[in-house]
Order: structure tokens, then sequence, then C-alpha cells
């Protein structure tokens, strides 16, 4: 397979999939000349990724890959989970990156317990009722504060423990070895290998 469908229009996210997915060219819905705005309602990080993948293979009829990302924060019952890109927000409007940290930060004041893990899932969607899902975590603890400016979301709030780093502290090249969308990528490229 040579060319992929991601159905995000999130430039971060993007170059992170170039990245992750060598040999392979990787399109936002835009550059097929396709609108697409996704509704995340599902009660699962699985349940967005196929949705999303769903939705836009009807719209594509190519191959498209859907992914759903969040943090979870033991402290915090789990939160933001898969209301991470929404965390804080009205409905009306969504925080910016910086606000929805500072709110995480805010409600992890005082707190000792600061075990935290990252969520990636990706479906392929070959056809529609044809896909394969993957689903990986990378565990860690949340910062006292930002730290590193490579990466996005909760990247700079997010330590590895082993490194004492932050994943936005971290080079692409290693960052893309740990992090929870790298891990699942790899294990959607082993499955890529088998598709037909």
């Amino acid at each position: 397979m040579t060319e992929l469908l991601l159905a995000s229009n999130n430039d971060h996210k993007h170059a992170e999939f170039v990245r992750l997915f060598p040999g392979v060219r990787i399109l936002r819905p835009g550059d097929a000349g396709l609108e697409f705005d996704f509704v995340e309602d599902g009660t699962s990080f699985l349940a967005n990724a196929l949705g999303k993948a769903r939705a836009l293979f009807a719209a594509a009829q190519r191959p498209v890959i859907g992914d759903d990302s969040g943090l979870c924060v033991a402290a915090l019952g789990g939160a933001p989970g898969i209301r991470s890109s929404r965390y804080g927000s009205d409905g009306a409007r969504k925080l910016e990156t910086s606000d929805r940290n500072a709110l995480l930060l805010s409600r992890l004041a005082g707190v000792e317990d600061r075990r935290a893990f990252f969520v990636c899932c990706l479906v392929l969607a070959l056809d529609e009722d044809r896909f394969v899902a993957v689903q990986e975590t990378v565990h860690g603890e949340i910062a006292a504060s930002p730290r590193g400016t490579n990466g996005f979301g909760y990247d700079p709030l997010f330590l590895l423990p082993d490194r004492g780093l932050t994943i936005a502290e971290l080079p692409d090249a290693e960052k893309d070895l740990v992090s929870h969308r790298g891990r699942a990528a790899r294990r959607l490229r082993v499955m890529l290998d088998g598709v037909t």
C-alpha cells in the first residue's frame, strides 16, 4: 500500500504520520479534495477511531487510517480520556492547547499521584466492513509544568520517568520509538505488509 488517507485535519498529527509510515504517501482530506469533520461522540478510543475511518472511507472509497488518541490521568479517574482534545470545553468552543494544559495542571495542584498514560487507537479501513485496529499505550507521569517544544497537545506535560524528559523534550526519532502513536503505527505497519 503506497497511499493512505488520514481521517484528520490536524497538521501536527499529519506530520507524525508522514514520519511513522515511511514509503507511504499520507494525505489529509483536503489533499484529496474532501471536507471532513467528524463528531467524536463514541464511548471509547476504538469507537471514535473506527467512526472516523468509516466516515471518511464512505466519502473517499479508498483506504483510510483513523486515529483517536488521548491522555488518561489516574488521579482524575481517567480524564481527560476520550475527551482529551475537548477537555474543559463548554461545547461552543474548544480551549487552546495551553489553556487545556493549564486546566489539567490546576486540577492536579497538590496531588501527589501523577501517574498517567497516553492511548492511541488506529483503524485502517480497507472497505466498508473490512478494517484492522490496533491500540497502544505509553505510561508516565504528569510533570509539574510544561517542558519542551517538540510536540503538541499534552506532550509538554507527559513525563517519562526513566528518561527524566517529557515527550516534547525528545527528538522526533526517539519520540516515535516510545510514544503511543509510534507504538501503534509500528504494529499497524506490520499488518499492512500482509494486506491485499
